[in-house]
């Protein structure tokens, strides 16, 4: 009997998701088949699935957080530490395969830069042959060039989903913010990229952490206290002027050090350049497709401030072990942040639950 796998499959933007059933074929040599275990539904899918992203083709199966167990691969593969993998091995990989030819590959050495990054889940068909490249699936077939890193049995794998984007993209931007010992961190939005900034931001030594949000998301407030953040503000309770008094209150006059806009909203960034001391960066991480143009004094706000700001694209296989090493030493706290679970194909219910505002990180499980 021929074997298949099932998949929720994006036919038309902002329309519901299609169970679907493919052939499995013989993965090609030095390609890897894996079982799916956990497959987080990262923000940005909601952006694809609403048609906001250029880089999606039609159809797709979408997800890039995927955890699972190796079902076959050649003889001698091994993870990005060097320890051999063999079938039945749990794993998570890199969810961008670059290149490693072209000159953001080999001159400046930024694969995420790379322009013929294939990106599991995001800019692959499932159209073509072998179908499964996406994490909303029972199987998915990894590229020979994937880099992979084995998982700790010992802890369940849908703490792990989220290491493999906002985990890694966090990584990144701390890696680019050079937090010091005393630092003052401001980070706006507290959804699983903000989480994990607070948190890694903490763990460099930054001395406190100002969370900012919207009302309606009062639980992740809530969940980046837990995180370490200090302080909370609601950001439709307060005016712009009193949540940067705040700031400058709390640092001597000064403003705060490093703001991160985690949110991936316009008006953010616009607010994020106001806390800054003189001497400050801001980084943006949070806007993963286009969400339009920003407007601030560039003299008072950014020239006669010193002020840097930073863009962060992506992350490459190196925040990916950051992260994934991150939640293995905060495996508690990441227990949390995963607040619903829902089975494959209950996918469609899953993209509701988390447009309502009502979890922080959703994950999909195969049963």
């Amino acid at each position: 009997m021929e074997q298949k796998s099932r998949a929720m499959v994006l036919k038309n933007f902002n329309s519901p998701l299609e169970l679907q059933e493919f052939p499995l074929v013989p993965p090609a040599p030095g390609e890897i088949l894996v079982s799916i275990e956990s497959s987080g539904i990262c923000g940005s899918d909601l952006y694809m699935w609403k048609g906001r992203d250029p880089r999606t083709p039609l159809p797709i199966i979408l997800g890039h957080e995927g955890v699972g167990r190796i079902e076959s691969l050649d003889h001698g593969r091994k993870d990005v530490l060097g320890r051999p993998l063999h079938a039945g091995d749990r794993v998570i990989w890199d969810r961008g395969v670059p290149c490693l030819k072209c000159y953001y590959c080999q001159i400046k050495k930024q694969p995420s830069l790379c322009t013929a990054r294939k990106i599991y889940g995001i800019n692959l068909s499932s159209a073509e042959t072998p179908h499964l490249r996406g994490g909303y699936a029972d199987l998915i077939y990894l590229f020979p060039e994937t880099k992979l890193i084995k998982l700790n049995d010992g802890l369940p794998p849908e703490i792990f989903s989220a290491a493999a984007c906002s985990g890694a993209t966090a990584a990144h931007t701390i890696e680019l913010a050079h937090v010091r010992p005393g630092d003052t961190v401001v980070v706006l939005g507290a959804g699983s990229l903000g989480l994990f900034a607070i948190r890694m931001a903490l763990d460099r030594g930054a001395a406190q952490v100002v969370a900012v949000d919207i009302g309606k998301s009062l639980h992740k407030l809530e969940m980046a206290g837990q995180f370490g953040a200090g302080h909370t503000l609601i950001y439709d309770e307060t005016s712009l002027e009193e949540r940067t008094a705040f700031v400058r209150n709390i640092t001597g006059g000064r403003g705060a050090d490093l703001v991160i806009e985690a949110s991936g909203a316009a008006k953010s960034v616009e607010e994020g350049v106001h806390y800054l001391s003189r001497g400050g960066k801001l980084l943006l991480p949070g806007a993963a497709v286009p969400v339009g143009e920003v407007k601030f004094p560039i003299y008072e706000s950014v020239v006669s401030k010193n002020v840097t700001i930073q863009g962060v694209w992506v992350s490459d296989t190196s925040h990916l072990y950051q992260a994934v090493a991150h939640v293995e030493k905060h495996a508690d706290l990441y227990r949390k942040m995963v607040t619903a679970v829902f089975p494959l194909e209950k996918a469609n219910e899953a993209f509701q639950f988390l447009l309502n505002e009502k979890a922080i990180k959703v994950v999909l499980k195969p049963e």
